[in-house]
């Protein structure tokens, strides 16, 4: 039996960009959390900021630098606390590392994701939010928003791994009764919270657009670099649908509580329902810093597509999810959080 009988939130992959954000929101609305992360690619110090923003005594938020692969280590935190549900963050992330090293993404997401659920089965917790991607759909060469009966259809193995974890997680709600399942396909998440102490701290070069950009502005990286000015857009940019984080952990938390409510496997996508270009963010960042930020334009990548966008409309009228913080916000944000932290939480 556990050997706490207060009812928590295990929150996997919880020190990372995005379960972080999470697990205090899901504080600051009254839940009980642990965390568990093997650190791979984050640190504990964002838990320590979240214990100063949510007024927690110093570390009184429960962690456990576990990894979901090795599952003996897991139950031991599993036989702790009395779990009334997961957020299931805990992943390999980066696409072009996925294509370099496949067999490591589909080793690490998938086992992480099969222990979780052998031992949410075993312990009786039935309640799961996934932190799933827009990255399992197939491209649309159209550019049409994103729904979530879209056609499925992964370019790389990350993308891969986030399908399969879904429909893991999608057969054992099929398999058994009283099973509670949200799977969150979110687009392009960025910005950070607005006290500036807690934001996305890439452990290399950031493989993602607005960590690079916010690089650049404050002297850390040289140009930004734009693949591609021929595409069939406004300005001849890829256009991507992008979303902050505080909107992204809030949604989360709306998830949660939509659990209690029965309605076994759902799926929503998260996003704002317009898109950006690269040269539009570029532009709203060196507004936020005050100054032009450079970029050089190189040529495409394989498999860009012109513009990737969500319907947010099943989000909207079914969880009561809209996203509240606009591109003005998410850069502000992001440039407080960079110039707060220039060289991330490892100051």
């Amino acid at each position: 039996m556990p050997t706490s009988c207060t009812s928590h939130v295990l929150v996997t992959g919880g020190s990372g960009f995005i379960g972080s954000h999470t697990v205090l929101e899901l504080i600051n609305q009254g839940h009980k959390v642990v965390v568990v992360d093997n650190l791979s690619n984050s640190c504990e110090e964002p838990l320590r900021r979240i214990e100063k923003l949510a007024g927690l005594n110093e570390e009184s938020l429960p962690f456990h630098n576990v990894d979901l692969a090795n599952i003996d280590d897991l139950r031991a935190v599993f036989k702790q606390y009395n779990f009334s549900s997961v957020i299931h963050f805990a992943a390999l992330k980066a696409v072009g590392e996925s294509v370099r090293v496949p067999l490591a993404y589909y080793r690490n997401n998938i086992t992480g994701t099969l222990n979780l659920m052998d031992l949410m089965i075993e312990f009786g917790v039935k309640d799961i939010v996934f932190s799933s991607s827009a990255t399992v759909y197939k491209s649309d060469p159209d550019g049409r928003p994103f729904r979530e009966d879209s056609e499925l259809g992964c370019t790389s193995p990350y993308g891969r791994t986030k399908l399969y974890m879904e429909s893991i997680i999608r057969d054992v709600v099929g398999a058994e009764s009283g099973w509670n399942a949200i799977m969150l396909r979110y687009f392009n998440p960025t910005g950070a919270h607005e006290s500036g102490t807690m934001g996305e701290d890439p452990c290399q070069i950031p493989n993602n657009l607005m960590p690079y950009v916010s690089q650049v502005a404050i002297g850390k990286l040289d140009n930004v670099h734009v693949f591609g000015n021929d595409y069939n857009t406004r300005d001849g940019t890829g256009v991507r649908d992008y979303i902050h984080v505080m909107d992204l952990a809030e949604a989360h938390v709306i998830a949660l509580e939509r659990l209690t409510g029965n309605h076994g496997y759902e799926v929503f996508n998260l996003g704002s329902g317009a898109g950006q270009s690269v040269l539009e963010m570029i532009d709203a960042m060196s507004i936020a810093c005050g100054h032009k930020i450079p970029y050089v334009v190189d040529p495409r990548r394989s498999g860009d597509i012109d513009t990737i966008v969500c319907d947010p409309k099943k989000a909207n009228e079914v969880l009561g999810f809209k996203v509240s913080r606009d591109l003005t916000k998410m850069c502000t944000d992001l440039w407080r959080w960079q110039v707060a932290n220039p060289e991330g939480y490892n100051q």
